[in-house]
């Protein structure tokens, strides 16, 4: 292990809270307090929103990069990770200026229900109307309505995943792109990874099983089971190009590179990264210097699949 992983390894692990022996919300104040400023606010300009959906308002924060505008831009629907019950606008709003000024595009984040107050899959409901609203709304938004993609962290790249397969059960404008990155995807965690990087790397299996038992509130999975659990639809056929990444320290490898080989065999277009001696969520940790590089690639790899996306549409 890179000894700056380690050390950064070290750090997390003793100012993460043990979540799984805490109440919801013990565990959102002791996340926010350890909160870091935002120093990229110049990346983007930003507007808060609330929608009106079925289930009532969502809250949203548009951010535009700065510079010259193009008419129009991708846009890019983001859902925050932690684990369906913590994290929120605020925590990710650094990495969403980040992704806004370097994919030049429209981000929306947004502010989905939490677990437990509100199970699943209240959360996957949320980001559909989100996502259906941003589509409804491109033109207003300065966005093109066949480059506005799906994209989530952890807990978020579910919910980019369920919104894919949402959008095509339902039969509604679909994602042009889902960037799914270290996705939660099912919750059972009994996988490879989650046994043998159960402790010691950050996330650890006891705080996602916790995470899981806030989001389900019983044992038994909503119907249809892809709204929580996207690897068990019965097929991903027709689902929108993915950019998956993942990290080979994290609990949640095996699920995410297992995900990114199903959509690969059921036909869909998937960059794969699989980031070698990193860990769940270093994405988001803006200072860190393997998150720098990793990030660069992430912009890379989006821009591009936004861009080949737009040019199949007008063909």
């Amino acid at each position: 292990m890179d000894d700056g992983v380690a050390a950064m390894l070290r750090t997390l692990g003793d100012a993460f809270p043990a979540v799984e022996r805490m109440s919801a919300d013990a565990a959102r104040a002791a996340v926010a307090a350890r909160r870091q400023a935002v120093t990229n606010g110049g990346d983007a300009d930003a507007e808060d929103r609330a929608i009106d959906t079925a289930a009532g308002l969502v809250d949203v924060r548009i951010y535009r990069p700065r510079g010259p505008v193009p008419a129009p831009r991708p846009g890019i629907v983001f859902f925050h990770g932690g684990g369906f019950v913590l994290c929120d606008i605020e925590s990710h709003d650094g990495f969403c200026r980040a992704m806004a000024r370097h994919t030049d595009s429209v981000v929306v984040s947004a502010g989905y229900r939490l677990a437990p107050e509100h199970p699943a899959p209240a959360a996957a409901e949320d980001a559909y109307a989100a996502f259906a609203w941003v589509a409804s709304h491109a033109a207003d938004l300065g966005v093109h309505p066949r480059r506005i993609a799906v994209a989530g962290d952890s807990a978020g790249g579910n919910l980019a995943a369920a919104v894919s397969i949402m959008c095509r059960e339902r039969g509604t404008p679909m994602p042009a792109a889902q960037v799914l990155l270290y996705p939660v995807i099912d919750p059972s965690c009994d996988t490879d990874s989650q046994h043998r990087r159960a402790t010691g790397y950050f996330t650890t299996r006891a705080a996602l099983q916790w995470y899981w038992r806030q989001y389900l509130g019983s044992t038994t999975l909503p119907e249809p089971a892809y709204l929580v659990a996207p690897a068990r639809a019965d097929s991903l056929a027709g689902l929108p190009a993915a950019v998956v990444v993942t990290g080979t320290l994290d609990p949640l490898h095996s699920e995410g590179v297992a995900y990114a080989r199903k959509l690969r065999a059921d036909g869909v277009s998937v960059v794969h990264r699989d980031f070698r001696g990193l860990f769940h969520g270093f994405l988001t940790m803006m200072a860190f210097p393997p998150a720098v590089a990793g990030r660069d690639l992430l912009w890379s790899d989006m821009r591009e699949v936004l861009n080949t996306r737009v040019a199949e549409a007008v063909r």
